[in-house]
């Protein structure tokens, strides 16, 4: 019998953090299917993997559009019998600037990319995981959506709205089995980091290998107690983040929220 092998879907896949996350993947036994809005540099790296043996196909996929993306699942679907693992690589920031000076359909089309096109990834393929009795998003997020910025509103309001889909996720999906994580990369020197103000002269960058050894980490469920939380590459490790689990995470650990200003604040 030909062997059966975990599958996973990767947005984003044709360069930078995506294409080491393909490779990852592939590399550890999984079936990769990876997406690029044009298809071209998602059918190069999927080539690539496959000449080296491994499984991986690469297929065009404009994340922010609900027909395109219903129709890549169902392919998928068609070519597998179930996907593993969601790994929402895909994502864009805007040109740095003040919020008053922003493009309107750049701010925008950040929101679309980067929230919008996780919202439909999940909304297409969460239902196979929920009927085979569970699954594991990974949503690539930042410490950006932790903390606001004067110059990429639109970026850093993007991550956090996708930490409350992810907590969201899993809220309502681990009843079903289905678990769902931001995975902060850390700062992976990529076109998209290159072209953050902030990250200008920065000497210390943090190794493609730690974000694929943590994304594979939280797809085996050995991380499971992280689900609905935010772990960050470079610094987490498997290892670390399951000794916080073992000594117990308080309910609120490593997500967003409210910060009180005292005991009395009656917002808390």
């Amino acid at each position: 019998m030909p062997e059966v092998r975990p599958v996973v879907v990767v947005t984003g896949g044709s360069r930078g953090i995506g294409a080491h996350l393909a490779r990852g993947f592939a590399e550890a036994g999984y079936a990769v299917e990876l997406t690029s809005r044009d298809g071209e540099g998602a059918r190069r790296v999927a080539d690539e993997l496959s000449r080296e043996g491994l499984d991986a196909l690469g297929s065009a996929l404009d994340v922010t559009e609900p027909d395109l993306v219903q129709v890549f699942a169902d392919q998928v679907l068609q070519r597998h019998a179930q996907v593993d693992v969601l790994v929402n690589n895909a994502g864009v920031i805007e040109p740095p600037a003040p919020l008053w000076e922003a493009d309107v359909d750049a701010w925008w089309g950040v929101q679309r990319a980067n929230v919008l096109g996780p919202f439909l990834l999940c909304r297409a393929l969460v239902p196979r995981m929920v009927a085979a009795g569970g699954g594991r998003v990974i949503n690539l997020n930042s410490g950006s959506g932790t903390r606001a910025d004067a110059e990429q509103s639109a970026y850093h309001a993007s991550k956090s709205a996708l930490a409350r889909i992810t907590g969201g996720l899993h809220l309502a999906g681990v009843e079903h089995g289905v678990r769902a994580f931001d995975l902060a990369p850390g700062v992976v020197r990529t076109d998209m980091t290159a072209a953050m103000p902030q990250h200008v002269g920065r000497t210390e960058w943090t190794e493609p290998g730690e974000v694929v050894a943590l994304a594979l980490a939280l797809a085996s469920g050995e991380l499971d107690a992280w689900s609905g939380r935010m772990v960050r590459a470079g610094v987490d490790t498997a290892g670390s983040l399951r000794a916080a689990a073992d000594a117990g995470l308080p309910d609120e650990a490593r997500t967003i929220g409210l910060l009180p200003y005292g005991d009395d604040d009656p917002v808390a």
